[in-house]
């Protein structure tokens, strides 16, 4: 049956499944009114914080969508923006408390779902394809040049989880 699929919804099912996952965990740990909206913008901040004009290119969204969705995740306390210290002018979007917790539940939902997967196909298979898609990033990601994560604009490259 998969067979019949083109490759970018056999990558798209798996991701969706997991994403349905990472709501479901995070609706139970009481973190239930993120929007998916919200979430394409909020799984790209950096660690050390990332610029709205950073979040909206990352999120393939305008600037002014992404700072309504900022707003949104700011009144909820899952983010907030503070100064940026290499640039007084500019403002960086940060985790808050609430936010960190969040991001908490969804890598741990994140590293279950892969040990599920691993479990399924073996860890040989899921190294092959952790190969595989990171040669696939090289020619589809717009960061890869730029040496940025693909959910993190402003940090180095890294292993997808």
């Amino acid at each position: 049956m998969s067979n019949d699929f083109n490759l970018g919804l056999l990558l798209y099912i798996p991701y969706r499944a997991m994403e349905v996952q990472v709501f479901a965990d995070l609706a139970g740990a009481g973190f239930d009114d993120i929007t998916h909206a919200q979430a394409r913008v909020f799984q790209r901040i950096g660690p050390s914080g990332s610029r709205l004009t950073e979040l909206a290119e990352a999120a393939q969204v305008t600037k002014q969508t992404a700072g309504f969705l900022v707003d949104q995740l700011e009144a909820a306390g899952y983010v907030r923006r503070v100064p940026d210290p290499t640039d007084g002018r500019a403002r960086l979007v940060t985790f808050a408390p609430r936010g960190r917790k969040a991001v908490a539940v969804a890598a741990k939902t994140v590293a279950r779902v892969e040990r599920e997967w691993t479990a399924h196909l073996g860890a040989r298979r899921v190294q092959q394809l952790r190969d595989a898609l990171s040669l696939l990033c090289e020619i589809t990601d717009p960061y890869a040049e730029a040496g940025r994560s693909p959910t993190s604009p402003s940090t180095s490259r890294r292993a997808r989880g």
